[in-house]
């Protein structure tokens, strides 16, 4: 009976531990919130400004990183952000400057006419209790940085630190208002601005022949902090990627399409080869991801089988929490978000993807008339439509497919993550299917190509058409696709995934409430710019199947990030701050 009360105890007391440890670095994170509050606060609140930098400057001091200024309101933002994250970087920042603000106390102290004030008390409890916090809560912050993070925080210091200070020289030289510029060299000028770049302590009595305007001198402590916050985030990024798609897994994700491949028409995507793949224990299952922006974005279900998943989906959230990733998934299915949330992920409804039966699908009947004349006058025009296998096109001609794919994209970007696979013509793709529509010319017009679903289906991957051809070609090659379909062995297609759909089917009906009006009319304005309702109404006409998708995530206050990294996964958005020639890519080099 002891014997089995003790590891119920040992199993207690590290459930209170962990509970404790959550607590502290809750208040550590909430410490920093506080201070960066008050920092902006009294950045706007000039008279609560001047008394904390009073406080400074006399024989009073203020907390940890209270010091009543914009910048600092940043920097300690920051710092919350990335504790909030648990970097392991973070904490260690903090621990370091903390106790050596803490030590700083515990001297001044000793001195009288320092202890008999009590806000300098004041100022010692808040910083021991939360250098305390940090203690307790160590175990919270668990999240790796990249090894390059140091090399590269040097290299954006110094190189950043060396163009920031030019530029600060420049300006100074520009707007210099002394009477007696010329006195001045341009090396003392720089000298000037450098000094003002890294402190507030350069003053123009000390520089003869040099007086730049006060907003000169805010613009460069202004890129002095810009310059400070570059270094942080150099120095605290999360890792953009592990490991990319290697050969070995590549043709293991193969070889479960191959068995489990008609469970998710988004399976085939997986093999993008920018995305990175966990595997399951037992090589049954694997979870495809990327990481964009610090957001690990999984997309579609698991591969393998369904059984098989949860061992998959734990070392994937396990990666993402071991460096600081948020976790996402884009586009998963019902059956998936049900794991996933077993999981403690939460899920979100997207849209809805179009599936049509092919031996449900025709044309007859009113409802289809729009459709039926549309297909009729495209195909009095002359057009006509191939369908054959990738492994069957010949090499020039596939050469020409491609080029004529890239001359009619839409920017310069290709787009697509979650429902795209990023390349054409690769020769490991040959089982997916090419439609070709030519005019009554002979001239290629347009291109539709599938990438396999199972043994019996295609999914959509890639629409591409001359923008100077005939309306509905488009329709014309799916609906030829359809009713050849079994030509090639295909009984079901997926094509293009329906964002919010429910709400344009729901809002239009009669009774519809207020609400939900509302939040059509602001998708339907929203649609003028994206293909929002317009990508609804394209699928709808082929009376599909529709078969809801789910975002999964793990807070709700990660949506946002999620949705940018979103975003830039799908390449509607390149990513912002460090030249490229600084952002890491992996090369396909296994080709």
């Amino acid at each position: 009976m002891e014997q089995r009360a003790e590891p119920e105890r040992s199993s207690e007391r590290r459930r209170r531990r962990g509970g404790a440890s959550r607590r502290a670095a809750a208040v550590a994170v909430w410490y920093l919130r506080a201070v960066a509050f008050v920092n902006f606060l009294s950045a706007a609140w000039v008279s609560l400004g001047q008394d904390v930098r009073r406080h400074n400057q006399e024989n009073f001091f203020t907390p940890y990183l209270l010091t009543a200024g914009f910048a600092s309101g940043v920097f300690t933002a920051f710092l919350a952000i990335t504790m909030r994250r648990r970097k392991r970087a973070a904490w260690i920042l903090n621990l370091v400057l903390s106790g050596a603000f803490l030590a700083l106390f515990a001297f001044a102290m000793a001195f009288p006419e320092i202890r008999q004030y009590a806000q300098n008390w004041i100022s010692l409890a808040l910083t021991a209790a939360f250098v305390g916090a940090l203690l307790v809560g160590r175990q919270e912050f668990y999240a790796k940085g990249d090894r390059s993070n140091p090399r590269l925080a040097a290299s954006v210091a110094v190189g950043g630190g060396l163009l920031a200070s030019l530029l600060a020289g420049l300006l100074v030289t520009v707007t210099n208002q002394a009477p007696d510029a010329g006195r001045s060299t341009f090396l003392e000028r720089w000298h000037y601005g450098t000094l003002r770049l890294v402190s507030v302590a350069a003053e123009e009595s000390r520089f003869p022949g040099i007086d730049p305007p006060n907003w000169a001198n805010v613009a460069i402590n202004v890129l002095s902090t810009a310059l400070v916050l570059a270094v942080l985030y150099a120095a605290f990024r999360s890792r953009r990627a592990v490991d990319p798609l290697t050969e070995d897994d590549e043709k293991r994700l193969r070889e479960l399409l191959g068995r489990h491949g008609d469970r998710d028409s988004l399976g085939y995507f997986a093999l993008r080869r920018e995305k990175s793949v966990v595997w399951s224990p037992t090589g049954k299952a694997a979870v495809a991801y990327r990481v964009v922006g610090g957001v690990s974005l999984a997309s579609g279900d698991p591969i393998g089988d369904p059984e098989a998943w949860p061992g998959a989906i734990a070392p994937w959230l396990a990666q993402a929490r071991a460096h600081g990733w948020i976790p996402a998934v884009m586009g998963a299915s019902e059956e998936a978000g049900t794991v996933y949330a077993r999981h403690g992920l939460d899920a979100l409804e997207l849209g809805d993807e179009a599936i049509v039966e092919v031996a449900e699908f025709t044309l007859e009947g009113r409802a289809m008339r729009t459709v039926r004349q549309a297909y009729n006058r495209v195909k009095r025009a002359g057009y006509e439509v191939r369908i054959r296998r990738h492994e069957h096109i010949p090499a020039d001609r596939m050469a020409y497919l491609v080029e004529r794919a890239d001359d009619w994209r839409d920017g310069a970007t290709e787009r697509g993550f979650s429902m795209a696979l990023g390349r054409l013509g690769d020769p490991e793709d040959g089982q997916c299917v090419m439609l070709e529509c030519a005019d009554a010319e002979g001239r290629l017009r347009a291109l539709l190509s599938f990438v396999p679903w199972g043994p019996h289906g295609l999914s959509l991957d890639l629409m591409r058409r001359d923008r100077d051809s005939d309306n509905g070609l488009m329709e014309f090659m799916v609906i030829e696709l359809l009713r050849r379909a079994q030509e090639i062995g295909i009984t079901q297609v997926s094509l293009n995934f329906a964002m919010f759909r429910s709400v344009f089917e729901r809002g239009a009906r009669l009774g519809a409430g207020p609400v939900l009006r509302l939040w059509r009319s602001l998708l339907s304005f929203f649609s003028r710019w994206w293909q929002i309702e317009s990508l609804y109404r394209a699928n709808a006409k082929y009376r599909p199947i529709w078969e809801p998708r789910f975002l999964l995530f793990e807070k709700s206050a990660d949506l946002p990030r999620i949705g940018l990294a979103s975003a830039r996964a799908e390449g509607f958005l390149e990513a912002p701050g460090l030249p490229k020639w600084l952002h890491r890519r992996h090369l396909d080099t296994h080709r």
